[in-house]
């Protein structure tokens, strides 16, 4: 059964403390749920916090699901999400995504590479559209103005 950290249960005290509305710190409060939990958030996560935060687990599942920055599945250890909307779909989104699934032995979205490190998905507009295609992993600055050869690099350096 998850657990959050001693220092994850201060965390989220104090996010409790922070705001007039507890449900204010569902969000911040998910972020480190999924910190600690390799990447995403499971169904005992949700009803620890639910206990730990005295908010109805519903209503933490409303803005689990809502929100595409939450993984309510395991990913890999680099979460790559490239943007398939208008501008990076029309500069080739979908082919890099494609192409660096391809790569990595990844067949679907959402599937995690056999070696564990790499899971991919297309996400909605990432609101960089002039500098598309866009990607970013995990939660880190975006990866501008991508070619296949510049996007595999990347990925390949993180190994």
């Amino acid at each position: 059964m998850f657990q959050l950290s001693e220092e994850g249960k201060e965390f989220v005290k104090k996010q409790l403390a922070r705001y007039e509305q507890k449900e204010s710190a569902i969000i911040p409060s998910l972020y480190r749920v999924q910190d600690e939990n390799n990447g995403w958030v499971s169904p005992e996560a949700v009803d620890h916090l639910s206990q730990l935060m005295d908010i109805p687990t519903a209503r933490i599942q409303e803005v689990l699901k809502f929100y595409t920055m939450f993984n309510t599945e395991p990913r890999g250890k680099y979460h790559v999400q490239v943007c398939t909307t208008l501008s990076c779909g029309m500069l080739g989104g979908r082919e890099l995504c494609s192409t660096l699934m391809k790569e990595h032995g990844v067949h679907k979205h959402g599937e995690v590479s056999k070696d564990g490190k790499f899971s991919f998905s297309h996400v909605e507009c990432l609101g960089s559209c002039d500098t598309a295609p866009v990607m970013q992993i995990n939660r880190e600055p975006y990866l501008e103005s991508l070619t296949e050869e510049k996007a595999l690099k990347i990925l390949k350096d993180l190994k």
